[in-house]
C-alpha cells in the first residue's frame, strides 16, 4: 500500500528493462530496439499487454511476476516530469545505471 487506507495513491511504473518475452513485446509495440520497448509508462503497459481488465490486480500474483534484486542497487531520485503541480517533489525513482528511461535523471541518491 502506498498510503493510509482510504486515501488514494498509486505507483506509476515509468520504465522497465525487458528480459523475457521480447518477441511478444516487439509485436505489441511494433518496433525493434529493446531500449525503446518499455521506456515510458504507456510503453510499459503496451509492451506487457496490460489493459483496464488488470485494474485492481495485485502485482504479487499471476499474471504478474515481480522479483526483488539479488544484490544492492544504486537508486537515482528526481522530480516527476510532465506534471504542473508539486513539480519539485522527489517522486521519481529509478536504477542509476538503467538505459531504459525515456528522460535522464538530474540528481543521485
Amino acid at each position: 500500500m502506498c498510503r493510509k487506507e482510504g486515501h488514494g495513491a498509486g505507483v506509476l511504473i515509468g520504465a522497465i528493462e525487458p528480459l523475457t518475452g521480447l518477441d511478444a513485446m516487439r509485436q505489441r509495440r511494433g518496433l525493434e530496439p529493446v531500449h525503446q520497448l518499455c521506456s515510458g509508462p504507456g510503453r510499459v503497459g503496451q509492451a506487457l499487454g496490460i489493459t483496464h481488465r488488470h485494474n485492481g490486480m495485485s502485482l504479487l500474483e499471476a499474471p504478474f511476476h515481480v522479483e526483488a534484486p539479488q544484490e544492492p542497487v544504486s537508486i537515482v531520485i528526481g522530480p516527476r516530469i510532465g506534471i504542473t503541480r508539486a513539480i519539485a517533489l522527489p517522486w521519481r525513482f529509478g536504477l542509476a545505471a538503467s538505459k531504459f528511461w525515456s528522460k535522464p535523471f538530474a540528481k543521485h541518491a
